[in-house]
């Protein structure tokens, strides 16, 4: 919500008069040296929407903000062309509303439009949180990656390697909302006070690492000439795409790393399929790319991916983790109840890599149980577990 600089005001009595914290004030607004204000300059109150309201009989400046809770002076900030002491029937003033409700709506087919739509509804009413592309999926869409926060300890966490646990999605835009509205206004998360994190650690989210191919599972295929045929042969005719984890070229993204890919490309399919092919070499996929540049630049201090499903937490490579690991993982376990399991017969994983290359902390965490793609019913379920998770990957 914008607000216009009046003389005297400063980012520190916004903050005051709309109860938010000084820093995600002068978080969202970046661009503006805090010391120096100028009158009619734009300045963003991150948590709020602006209605409009018809003045009514009796009304007053104070009246109206006594009904809405809300200090005198947030409507003569958001009305400064406005008298008021001349208030007439039937004229439209601005008044804040805090946004209290989430704005994500998880329990849905979770695609790549509904997900952009609604990051770009967080994004206009949470301006401190930093959103930018990554890179492209092979058919053009942006990969968002969100950040959140100052510290010095780099959280990162994507979903949607495969596109048939898009679920994944939805659950980590559903924590990405919870977290933002228990900042803006000051709540805690299963008794955890957020604000500390905020200026500890700096989250790093890819809620959809495979576009193309979770928008195939939940909408069919493309548009695109070439590659709505193209999927059509690799799967068979079959209109049913729920069992495809690839992406739109049937390259399986969480098998594109180099840790051990030679292993994996001799076992797995030796040609482009819904499931499992490992691509010719690696790395040869924008999706996996983008995901390998993003660590690259960013130099996390871990890493957590969310597949479905199985209920368990891979969290070793090849005996390169770092002793502290295995403590992270016991706290999984322990707000999570899924299971931790060291090491599998299986390689070229982003987890793997990001292990191999910087000895330090990964995790795959296997949502749910059941076949994929995991119901809808299971999502209240699932979300509680992977909470626990999330929160804990911000404390450890």
């Amino acid at each position: 919500m914008k607000v216009t600089v009046r003389k005297g005001d400063s980012l520190w009595y916004f903050a005051k008069v709309f109860n938010v914290p000084l820093r995600l004030v002068i978080d969202s607004n970046r661009s503006i040296d805090p010391s120096q204000l100028q009158i009619n300059q734009q300045v963003e109150i991150p948590g709020y929407v602006q209605e409009k309201y018809t003045i009514q009989r009796g009304d007053t400046f104070y009246k109206i903000a006594q009904r809405r809770k809300i200090p005198l002076d947030a409507l003569t900030i958001m009305n400064p062309n406005t008298a008021p002491s001349n208030l007439q029937i039937g004229q439209i003033i601005l008044v804040p509303v805090r946004v209290l409700q989430p704005i994500v709506t998880p329990k849905m087919d979770y695609d790549y439009s509904t997900m952009m739509n609604q990051l770009k509804r967080l994004n206009s009413i949470y301006p401190f949180m930093k959103i930018r592309s990554i890179g492209r999926s092979v058919l053009g869409k942006s990969i968002p990656e969100i950040q959140i926060g100052n510290g010095p300890k780099k959280v990162h966490m994507n979903g949607a390697f495969h596109a048939q646990e898009w679920i994944t999605t939805a659950v980590l835009m559903n924590f990405l909302n919870d977290y933002l509205l228990s900042l803006n206004n000051q709540w805690s998360i299963r008794g955890l006070n957020m604000s500390p994190f905020y200026d500890g650690v700096t989250l790093s989210i890819v809620p959809m690492v495979n576009p193309d191919g979770v928008d195939l599972v939940l909408n069919g295929p493309p548009d695109d000439d070439y590659y709505r045929d193209y999927v059509i042969e690799l799967n068979n005719g079959n209109p049913d795409y729920s069992g495809w984890k690839a992406n739109i070229r049937g390259v399986d993204l969480n098998n594109q790393y180099p840790a051990k890919w030679e292993i994996e490309k001799a076992r797995k399919p030796q040609n482009p399929a819904p499931r499992d092919y490992p691509g010719e070499e690696p790395l040869s996929e924008p999706e996996a790319i983008a995901m390998a540049e993003l660590i690259e630049a960013e130099d996390f201090d871990r890493v957590i991916a969310f597949h479905t499903q199985g209920e368990e937490i891979y969290w070793g490579y090849e005996g390169l983790e770092p002793p502290y690991a295995e403590t992270i993982v016991q706290e999984f376990e322990r707000v999570s109840g899924y299971k931790p399991v060291r090491y599998v017969d299986s390689y070229a994983g982003y987890k793997d890599w990001y292990i191999q290359e910087w000895q330090r902390p990964g995790y795959t965490v296997e949502l749910g149980e059941g076949v994929n793609p995991l119901p809808i019913s299971q999502y209240d379920e699932i979300y509680q577990e992977s909470l626990g998770i999330m929160l804990a990957s911000l404390y450890m």
